[in-house]
């Protein structure tokens, strides 16, 4: 008795099905690489002190000699803007137990930098890293607009979905008839990430940092439905 009732509940529910007109639902996926156009770099400058105010002292001066340094260099090619500061206290445990103790404090201010110009990517790390920066948070390469690219995606999923709904159709000895819907399963898009190996302060003249930009990856997922009939 349960199985005929939810039998007669899919009738129902899909007057489709009703009618004697199959149903094909597929999924469609792509994924379009495209070249970045810009590349993002989050620099820290990170300094420690006995004391609180010297510490965060400490870590105002090294921070501006990185951004003189950035804007000497590259004030035409990027912008720079301040992501995050903190000011913490440090303690050490004792090895036996017990309370911990203050051992310090910790100044951090992280800054990214921003440019269109890929090949500079390295020459910027160089420059903030021997100017004072001692750490790379992040490095990435990246779009800067996008939707041109979602839209190939898209259209390259949805053109595949559409394939497979066919080759099924055409199995049965079926035609499609019509599309029922269309979902945007999603679309992704997945930024490069090099590995970036810290080189410290160079001499005059050598070599900056080698990057390479590679390809950005974006894709897409599109689930299609549609009728089919003889």
């Amino acid at each position: 008795m349960a199985v005929v009732l939810l039998l007669l509940v899919l009738v129902v529910a899909h007057p489709a099905l009703a009618d004697g007109a199959p149903i094909i639902r597929v999924t469609g996926a792509a994924t379009v690489s495209a070249a970045p156009d810009e590349g993002r770099i989050d620099l820290g400058v990170m300094t420690e002190d006995a004391n609180a105010e010297r510490a965060a002292r400490l870590n105002a001066t090294k921070l501006e000699a990185v951004l003189g340094a950035l804007r000497k260099g590259f004030a035409d090619s990027t912008k720079i803007k301040t992501l995050s500061y903190s000011l913490n206290p440090k303690y050490r445990y004792p090895s036996g137990g017990g309370q911990r103790e203050l051992d310090g404090y910790t100044a951090t201010n992280v800054v990214r930098v921003t440019t269109g110009k890929l090949d500079q990517v390295g020459r910027i790390v160089d420059a903030a890293t021997s100017a004072g920066a001692n750490s790379v948070r992040s490095l990435e390469f990246r779009l800067r607009d996008e939707e041109p690219t979602r839209a190939v995606a898209l259209r390259e999923a949805t053109l595949r979905a559409r394939a497979k709904a066919e080759a099924i159709a055409q199995a049965l000895d079926l035609k499609i008839e019509k599309v029922i819907s269309v979902d945007e399963s999603g679309v992704s898009i997945v930024p490069v990430e090099p590995r970036l190996k810290m080189m410290g302060a160079r001499a005059g003249g050598a070599a900056p940092t080698p990057v390479e930009p590679g390809s950005i990856e974006v894709r897409a997922s599109v689930t299609l439905s549609v009728e089919a009939g003889p």
